[in-house]
């Protein structure tokens, strides 16, 4: 019915005022007031505006009393609906309408559920640029719904589709005129600011700068540009002891510089460059951050400043290196067509990266490997033939480094890296069989993240790589040393790393790749060898088990008697008498992870019980304590 009014409604004018009326009608009946509401929006998005003046009133009085209803879906259609009536109908709407509108509006506007809080934003958005002229509306918006904006943009939980409704509404607010830019400046910034029950997460602060960004853009040039001034001063004033408000001038300035060209403030790289020697951690990952996203602003002038800084300031190196992977982390996010980083500035930013790959600090090195996967993305013919060049590198560091980049390039979403990585990766994969342990480390994880984001690339490899996969999982004893601490010896595991590595790979691979793998090769003796390793190991492994047990009963079964023993030893585990809390805790989480995979093996093997398996469930039926966790972890 409200197609055809919707696509004929103009050659329908007389008939409209006895149709449209039932149509409300249905709005009060529970069985068709969701599809009803669904109706009217087809009716208010028609090109032909049709005539909705006999029911309009009554439509939006209705819809917003269904915005205080429990159902979720009802409520997700009538924001989509008011949306449509505002923005074809919103001059025939009377403002006090639009103030209860907003008081309802300002309920929904919680971290409890992020997309209702969008469709509420955005609808306040509409309701502000088609009413700002409004005193009472603009009043609305300012006593209910900013103290709620307010509130969200403190959650750590506020990110997507909500964070770009916060941002739209912010710059809406301040071009509407109804609030004045200082006010809502100050407003955001005083959110900031720690509270007593401690500080914000590092969402809620970047949640924040991304507003004030936004504020600032919308507010014009020159409210930006005293805005960019006045937080130049915080990071200038050497008596500031507040490392918060420091922290967030650093955040801010970098938003407002991703959008904006800064060259105009004098120093403004150096500026935030003194930031690297502050004491504190969080401002000089805030400086980095910021350096590299003015730096987005205008590549020309600040990515050469970026590269110099590197060759020139060893001891920053690592901070500097953090900033030039925002800036082609950007171009990559940003620039899904061409990039605006130019051939000459690969080519040093390759020569810089291909630099670091040795570096003996591993964080240096990851963040080089990051930037060379996110480069990549943007130039992969240029970037796969460098990279495989260096898997025969001498040095295990940079073969390492290398694997570690190929990792960061293999992303969910297509590209045109795709084509070239399923012709070579099999060359970086194959470092799994490398003589260092920290380059067949990377490999594996490259694998892992290969299975997870795009299968379709390994799947054909998977004949040749999988037994030396499972040799990852093999404990070496050359990888196993003692170090001397005087009064007592301590034994350090150097393969342990590797080995939860490559059992976390194996559980990847029975998500997306479980027709390529042969589970009975894999569980004896390489899961059942892990089920009686190190704790790290033993949790992966516990999960593989639950796994193989759903989707390949038949392989578990015929060798379930030998899977119970470490099973058995792992649940009767008992801490030291001296052990700290942290110790007892994981111990607890152990037994509770076996006994996840005790009970998916038992669901599997019914009436074919092992008597290994009978005797332990007997005795966990037993032992009041574990058949309360055996309870919880089966009905979780």
């Amino acid at each position: 019915m409200s197609l055809v009014i919707a696509t004929f409604g103009d050659g329908l004018q007389r008939e409209l005022p006895s149709c449209l009326p039932i149509l409300v009608d249905r709005m009060g009946n529970e069985i068709t007031r969701l599809t009803a509401v669904k109706a009217f929006a087809v009716i208010a998005n028609s090109p032909l505006r049709i005539d909705l003046s006999c029911v309009l009133d009554h439509v939006v009085s209705e819809l917003t009393a269904f915005l205080r209803k429990a159902n979720r879906a009802l409520r997700q259609a009538t924001l989509g609906t008011l949306n449509s009536l505002v923005v074809t109908y919103g001059s025939q709407i009377g403002s006090s309408s639009y103030e209860t509108i907003l008081a309802e509006l300002s309920t929904l506007i919680s971290d409890g559920d992020l997309h209702m809080a969008a469709l509420a934003l955005e609808l306040c958005c509409t309701i502000m640029v088609d009413r700002r002229s409004v005193k009472n509306v603009g009043l609305a918006v300012k006593q209910k719904v900013l103290p709620e904006a307010l509130t969200l943009i403190r959650s750590a939980l506020l990110q997507g589709q909500a964070l770009q409704a916060l941002q739209k509404f912010f710059a809406a607010l301040v071009q509407s005129a109804n609030i004045s830019f200082e006010t809502l400046l100050n407003s955001l910034i005083s959110t900031a600011k720690p509270s007593q029950s401690g500080g914000l997460s590092k969402q809620a602060l970047f949640s924040i700068a991304q507003c004030v960004a936004v504020l600032c853009l919308a507010a014009g040039d020159q409210k930006c540009a005293s805005t960019i001034e006045m937080l130049k001063g915080i990071l200038n004033d050497d008596s500031s002891t507040n490392s918060a408000k420091q922290h967030m001038a650093l955040l801010c300035l970098g938003e407002i510089g991703r959008r904006k060209d800064l060259s105009s403030h004098i120093q403004i790289e150096n500026i935030v460059i003194e930031s690297f020697q502050s004491p504190f951690e969080e401002i000089k990952s805030a400086a980095s951050y910021a350096l590299g996203n003015i730096a987005v602003g205008n590549l020309s002038k600040y990515l050469p400043f970026i590269l110099d800084q590197i060759d020139n300031q060893q001891k920053k190196q690592y901070l500097l290196l953090h900033s030039l992977k925002e800036v082609i982390a950007r171009q990559s996010v940003d620039h899904t067509g061409e990039s605006e980083l130019q051939d000459s500035n690969i080519v040093k930013i390759l020569a810089l990266l291909f630099n670091h790959c040795e570096s003996e600090e591993e964080g240096v090195r990851n963040v080089v490997a990051e930037c060379l996967g996110k480069i990549a993305l943007i130039e992969p013919n240029k970037l796969i033939p460098a990279l495989k060049e260096r898997t025969t590198s001498p040095a295990a560091n940079t073969r390492a480094t290398v694997a570690i980049a190929i990792k960061y390039s293999i992303i969910e979403r297509t590209g045109k890296i795709d084509a070239i990585l399923y012709s070579e990766i099999s060359t970086f994969l194959m470092l799994i069989k490398d003589s260092d342990r920290h380059v067949r480390r990377a490999a594996v994880l490259a694998l892992s993240t290969a299975a997870h984001n795009k299968p379709s690339l390994i799947k054909g490899l998977l004949p040749e790589l999988l037994p030396l996969l499972y040799d990852q999982t093999v404990v070496k004893q050359e990888l196993i040393r003692t170090v001397d601490l005087g009064p007592f010896k301590h034994v350090v595991d150097d393969g342990l790393e590797l080995r939860k590595a490559a059992f976390e790979c194996v559980d990847t691979l029975l998500d997306n790749c479980l027709d390529q793998v042969n589970p009975s090769s894999f569980i004896v003796p390489f899961l059942l060898s892990g089920l009686g390793d190190h704790y790290d190991v033993k949790m992966p492994c516990h999960l593989i088990l639950s796994k193989l047990a759903d989707k390949c009963p038949s392989a578990v079964l015929a060798v379930l008697d030998s899977l119970v023993e470490p099973l058995e030893k792992t649940i009767g585990h008992k801490p030291k008498s001296d052990a700290v809390k942290q110790e007892i805790d994981r111990n607890e989480d152990m037994i509770r992870s076996a006994l996840r995979a005790i009970a998916a093996v038992n669901r599997i093997s019914g009436s074919d019980y092992s008597m290994k398996l009978k005797n332990l469930m007997s005795k966990i039926t037993a032992t009041p304590s574990l058949a309360e966790k055996y309870n919880s972890v089966r009905s979780e």
